[in-house]
């Protein structure tokens, strides 16, 4: 769980992945035979292929995991040093009032999102759902210090550590899509023979559109794609059973459709195959609301079998993000299997 905390913990929020995206370039570099970075800042890890003499060239599997995280930009500084910001990727205000952030200027520093306090609001502004234009960030100084640090344009994180929760259970926040990375990661480094050139992509900027993939699949053109990401683990109070996405601790998902993609139904069933042949834990799941890379691999070109492989995850885009250790442990084991079956699939 090394791994996966500093990787919850380091910083890249969408167009800003510079220090998340040096963590994992010297990950794959240590696992693949190539890593790449694009202009855009995907980074591309290539495995090749133990080759087959009978066989034509090797399937070109991609795999995608986003390493940018959702939080803000500094939009304005006003007289009195208070920071106003813009959310970068999607946000329910409730769970930002009071929260801790590092403000990323000209070195980092801490501060907290405040707001009008309950005691002063009018009995009209207490009926009132918050919204983040009325939320403000509060650094403790003054304009004139605020100014020698801080611009517009700087980036924000929210300040949460990772956390071991019991034997089982962990949180944190980022693990969209930090998880999923280190799903990437731990599966190439326990692949054994392997008949197709692994093409791992760990993309920027999924949070504000699937830009990254889009970028990443037109140079990779792979045969089949598959993304690695977080999903709802929605077995919580107040969810309906036939509401039901995923539960927490029943296994990976493979992901039948979401609100990008409709998964590609030969790569689904040789998944399920897969994973029932190797007594490996997993769940389906449709999302309704939400996508993934894969809605961009998809639409690749002249199309790729793509579908995605998740990570159920309870309080997704929350600083308390919580997940499974056997589901991270079971998404790997799939990966493994499928990536040493890939070249026997037909899809």
């Amino acid at each position: 769980m090394n791994l996966l905390k500093k990787l919850c913990e380091t910083p890249g929020i969408s167009g800003y992945e510079e220090r998340i995206q040096k963590v994992i370039k010297e990950e794959l570099e240590k696992i693949t035979d190539e890593v790449k970075i694009d202009k855009l800042g995907n980074l591309i890890g290539i495995k090749k292929a133990k080759k087959l003499s009978s066989k034509p060239a090797p399937k070109k599997v991609m795999i995608a995991a986003h390493m940018d995280e959702i939080g803000f930009m500094i939009s304005f500084v006003d007289k009195d040093g208070f920071l106003r910001f813009a959310p970068v990727g999607g946000f329910d205000p409730r769970t930002l009032i009071a929260q801790r952030v590092v403000v990323h200027g000209a070195k980092d520093i801490g501060g907290v999102i405040g707001s009008k306090p309950i005691h002063i609001l009018s009995e009209e502004e207490r009926k009132k759902p918050p919204k983040i234009k009325d939320l403000f960030i509060d650094v403790g100084l003054k304009k004139d210090e605020v100014s020698k640090i801080v611009k517009t344009g700087d980036f924000v994180t929210l300040d949460r550590d990772f956390k071991e929760l019991n034997d089982k259970i962990i949180t944190a926040k980022a693990f969209d899509d930090r998880v999923g990375v280190y799903v990437m990661i731990e599966t190439l480094k326990r692949i054994k023979d392997c008949y197709v050139d692994i093409y791992a992509v760990a993309t920027v900027q999924e949070e504000v559109g699937l830009r990254g993939a889009i970028v990443s699949s037109f140079s990779v053109e792979p045969d089949v794609g598959i993304a690695l990401d977080v999903t709802i683990a929605s077995d919580i109070p107040g969810t309906k059973e036939e509401e039901m996405v995923t539960t927490l601790g029943e296994g990976t998902a493979i992901n039948l459709m979401d609100s990008h993609t409709i998964s590609n139904k030969k790569l689904v069933n040789f998944l399920r195959k897969i994973a029932e042949e190797n007594k490996i834990k997993y769940q389906t799941d449709i999302l309704l609301a939400g996508g993934t890379d894969a809605g961009a691999i998809q639409r690749s070109k002249s199309g790729v079998p793509a579908c995605t492989l998740s990570i159920p995850t309870r309080y997704v885009h929350s600083v308390v993000e919580m997940c499974h250790k056997e589901d991270i442990e079971n998404s790997i084991k799939l990966m493994s299997k499928f990536l040493e079956n890939a070249h026997k699939g037909e899809f």
